[in-house]
């Protein structure tokens, strides 16, 4: 029976975890390790890249691949459906739309996230709610330029959230987390008072070299996220 990738990877772990490759030693290459498996080197390959991208091993042109002296583990971080997401808890989802309007690309946000000035976005401001308590106020720019489809969504049912989760993929996002104080409007979306201490994200998203998105999301009292390592 061939082995497949996730095969691979639990019996390099496995060995690792006994010592058997302790932290700083070279692995044998990809055809040994195919040879030892019974699978093609490109199954080798796809377990070993996962265990770089994961902090365990190591790789260096001309030098193999090793085990690191100190792993790291990284944060695995998905953009999630805030739907999905409230309703986890038990809560009904709600969703309403405050204003939508195109608009020239403002100064702070090209100089932000490197979208020409004579370009447009896509300017929303949305609500969620939890069981009709406020949840979550988005307000998120789009990039017309990249995604010139979206001018053409209203937006009044599905969210921008939603919308581009499910249609526009990327391939890197930018994030940031902050405690801000809320502005008299803020405050007045979320059912706070003016000043209250915010949970605030910001998130920025890229397709290769052009921007998609950039939101600020800011919670009610009481959010708590989470991520795993």
């Amino acid at each position: 029976m061939r082995s497949s990738y996730q095969d691979i990877k639990a019996d390099v772990l496995n060995r690792i975890r006994q010592n058997i490759w302790p932290p700083g030693a070279n692995l044998p290459g990809e055809i040994e390790l195919a040879e030892e498996f019974g699978c093609a080197r490109a199954t080798v390959n796809r377990a070993m890249r996962e265990l770089v991208d994961e902090g365990i091993l190591e790789r260096k042109r001309k030098a193999g691949t090793r085990v690191k002296s100190f792993p790291t583990r990284k944060a695995r971080f998905t953009i999630p459906l805030i739907r999905e997401e409230i309703e986890s808890t038990g809560a009904a989802y709600r969703y309403a739309l405050v204003d939508r309007e195109v608009i020239a690309v403002p100064g702070w946000l090209s100089a932000q996230v490197k979208i020409p000035r004579n370009g447009q976005v896509l300017h929303l401001r949305c609500m969620h709610f939890a069981s009709n308590k406020p949840y979550q106020l988005e307000d998120r720019w789009i990039n017309l330029t990249a995604i010139p489809k979206a001018e053409k969504q209203d937006f009044e049912v599905i969210g921008p959230n939603e919308w581009l989760v499910r249609e526009v993929p990327f391939s890197e996002a930018d994030l940031s987390f902050s405690a801000t104080s809320a502005t008299q409007e803020i405050a007045d979306f979320l059912d706070q008072k003016e000043g209250d201490a915010v949970f605030t994200a910001e998130r920025t998203t890229w397709l290769d070299e052009d921007n998609i998105t950039h939101a600020r999301l800011y919670f009610s009292q009481g959010y708590k996220m989470t991520t795993k390592l």
